[in-house]
């Protein structure tokens, strides 16, 4: 996309160039290859500030993917504990502007009151959470033990990492997006969701859960980014007893995993991982 087409979309960024209308935009640039240059063309992944607005009230700003943006509202609602269960959340309203996005999100009374008292505000990029946290306490939550007897086989965990490859269009034309997967028992994946942010992905990928009345525990998750420990924390808070991801672990996210019971696979590549917590949970072939 030029910056003349940016100019002349219904829905327009503050920078040349910037819509904020579909996920992936066209980009002009020049290849260099040895001594030649080239003019080229390629997709590439947008992110626009989302801004999480209850009861009219401003609570959070992420760089987000404009995609499946109500599952993000209600993951995120659930997975950071604004609401105790998704029947708190009455609806949400996407409204996109030349600024960025807004995301009215519809919560009870009781919901209102609890936000009121926590009076916490912040502001997130896409490679941290935490941009803005006024108290450790709210940075390193202690989670919730996940009780489940869920096991699965590796065999399992190698299908849904094949699957979520495969499942990732945005990516695939990108190669700049995180995917986020919930597979069943015996690694079907069910559903894949994309965002530059590994945390957005999740929490679209539990709020797709939410809204389709599926439980998370029921399954497993697989990342294609390192397993920080806030998606330990936000797997703890869902109920989701196996964590998969592509790259290795923090220690943190280790310790975490841990304490909440989860089996924390790292370094899923091929046929080979690593299993770093609750290694009962994955069954011998």
């Amino acid at each position: 996309m030029s910056a003349g087409d940016a100019r002349d979309a219904n829905v327009a960024g503050p920078f040349p160039g910037l819509g904020y209308g579909e996920p992936v935009s066209d980009c002009e640039f020049t290849s260099l290859a040895g001594s030649s240059a080239e003019p080229a063309r390629a997709a590439v992944a947008e992110e626009v500030p989302v801004a999480f607005v209850y009861a009219q009230r401003p609570h959070v700003v992420l760089m987000a993917t404009p995609c499946d943006l109500e599952d993000l509202a209600v993951g995120f609602t659930l997975t950071e504990g604004i609401v105790e269960h998704a029947g708190e959340i009455r609806g949400v309203t996407v409204a996109r502007h030349s600024r960025g996005i807004d995301l009215l999100i519809d919560v009870a009374a009781p919901v209102v009151d609890r936000l009121a008292a926590r009076s916490r505000a912040l502001a997130g990029r896409s490679s941290c959470g935490l941009c803005g946290v006024t108290a450790i306490d709210d940075a390193v939550r202690i989670p919730p033990r996940v009780v489940s007897s869920l096991t699965v086989t590796a065999e399992a965990i190698w299908r849904a990492t094949t699957a979520l490859e495969s499942g990732q269009p945005l990516n695939r034309d990108t190669h700049a997006l995180h995917g986020a997967a919930w597979a069943t028992a015996s690694g079907e994946v069910r559903i894949v969701r994309e965002d530059v942010g590994r945390h957005n992905a999740l929490d679209k990928v539990f709020g797709a859960l939410a809204r389709a009345g599926i439980a998370a525990g029921d399954g497993f998750v697989i990342v294609t980014s390192r397993a920080s420990f806030e998606l330990v924390q936000k797997a703890a808070v869902s109920g989701v007893p196996i964590v998969a991801a592509i790259s290795r672990p923090t220690g943190l996210a280790v310790r975490m995993a841990d304490v909440a019971g989860i089996c924390l696979v790292g370094l899923v590549r091929g046929r080979s991982a690593n299993v770093y917590t609750h290694p009962s949970r994955i069954l011998p072939q």
